[in-house]
């Protein structure tokens, strides 16, 4: 960060001190996180203190993605998603909402594991299906990985791609292209719509008053040079 931090004031920028913004307190029912960097020009910065955007009230849900409420007028459109091959989906039936590979049967955790069944660590993220009541986890370019599962809370198949733009906190009107594994990339890769939505009016915030501390400053110099003309 330091080197970055070097580059940034070389180019004539002061960078405010970053910040890991989660995505969950900004109105994104997913525990995502992502860093921001924001950078002033140093002839304003003296004179201008950025302001990161406040957290909302509540914690969304998936049932606030899906459902619905607060965040969406209408449930989840269908879609296309991807499906689990016929035991995989035998083995994922086994996983209750909020669970992952520790609540199969033993011989089942072991056929699935493999070798992982006995190295140490949690591996929360395999075999998980996803519960209603909580966020999701953090969306990857693929929602059948076997490192980073991520299964509907009900229907024993992966998210769909229409569940991952809404967990995304995209509108119903946006539409993806390409094949199935290209959308379900866009998607993963994406900043959350309404945590970028805050950054935005957070930066909006800081436009106007470096507009107002430049007007200023104009004004001053403006003033300046009619006194200097009048002597």
């Amino acid at each position: 960060m330091e080197t970055i931090s070097n580059v940034i004031h070389e180019l004539g920028y002061e960078l405010v001190p970053p910040k890991i913004l989660k995505a969950v307190f900004y109105q994104v029912p997913q525990k995502r996180e992502r860093l921001f960097l924001v950078c002033i020009r140093k002839d304003l910065a003296k004179d201008i203190a950025f302001q990161w955007p406040s957290p909302y009230q509540r914690i969304m849900t998936l049932r606030d993605a899906l459902k619905a409420g607060e965040l969406y007028p209408n449930d989840v459109p269908n879609s296309e998603g991807q499906k689990y091959p016929r035991h995989k989906a035998e083995i994922m039936a086994y996983v209750p909402a909020g669970g992952y590979w520790r609540d199969l049967p033993d011989e089942l955790q072991r056929e699935y594991m493999k070798k992982s069944y006995f190295l140490s660590g949690g591996k929360t993220g395999m075999a998980r299906r996803l519960a209603w009541d909580e966020p999701s986890l953090t969306l990857t370019c693929a929602p059948a990985q076997k490192q980073t599962e991520r299964c509907h809370p009900e229907e024993t198949r992966p998210l769909t791609i229409r569940e991952y733009a809404r967990i995304q906190t995209f509108p119903d009107t946006w539409f993806f292209s390409g094949s199935l594994s290209s959308q379900y990339k866009q998607i993963g890769n994406a900043v959350p719509v309404n945590l970028a939505f805050a950054m935005g009016r957070a930066l909006v915030r800081l436009l106007n008053d470096i507009e107002k501390v430049s007007t200023s400053l104009e004004r001053e110099i403006s003033e300046k040079e009619l006194i200097a003309s009048s002597v």
